[in-house]
């Protein structure tokens, strides 16, 4: 099967990557990046961690891996009175992963640009106004983690 696009001419832009590096224990960097998004706004209703499952169930070996389930749920409630269908990416995650010791990467996508990209979500001024709102809380949340020993990259 191939896609209907190509991903590679795509710009991260277009689809909200964001990602940063802590210099950090994994552990302390997963508790970090919980209080950035807490403190800018997202609640943490989901979290787990794929690594651990992987690597009890099929032992993986995989390094530590995690991902944070971010939401804000005023501009949830407003996603979804644009479309239902929304709540097929839901959360907005962001991804934890251990590159090696003490150097974690964190990376995000804008579950409302990749909507707008998909089709599932209406281009209009209602969901202008959410990807505008998301993308300033996560602009936020990537600002934060880069003024804590990290390297912000794009």
């Amino acid at each position: 099967m191939s896609l209907p696009i190509d991903p590679a001419t795509i710009d991260p832009e277009d689809f909200g990557e964001k990602q940063a590096v802590l210099e950090m224990d994994h552990e302390d960097a997963i508790e970090h990046v919980r209080e950035v998004c807490e403190d800018v706004g997202f609640g943490i209703p989901v979290e787990f961690s794929p690594s651990e499952l992987l690597n009890e169930k099929v032992d993986a070996d995989r390094d530590p891996y995690y991902v944070l389930g971010a939401c804000n749920p005023n501009i949830a409630d407003q996603a979804l009175d644009e479309t239902m269908k929304i709540g097929g990416l839901f959360p907005c995650n962001m991804i934890v992963w251990q590159e090696e010791p003490e150097r974690q990467r964190v990376y995000h996508l804008s579950i409302m640009k990749v909507a707008r990209l998909l089709g599932t979500a209406p281009d209009n001024e209602a969901w202008d106004d959410i990807i505008d709102t998301t993308g300033d809380l996560t602009e936020e949340v990537f600002e934060r983690l880069d003024s804590v020993d990290t390297e912000v990259t794009d």
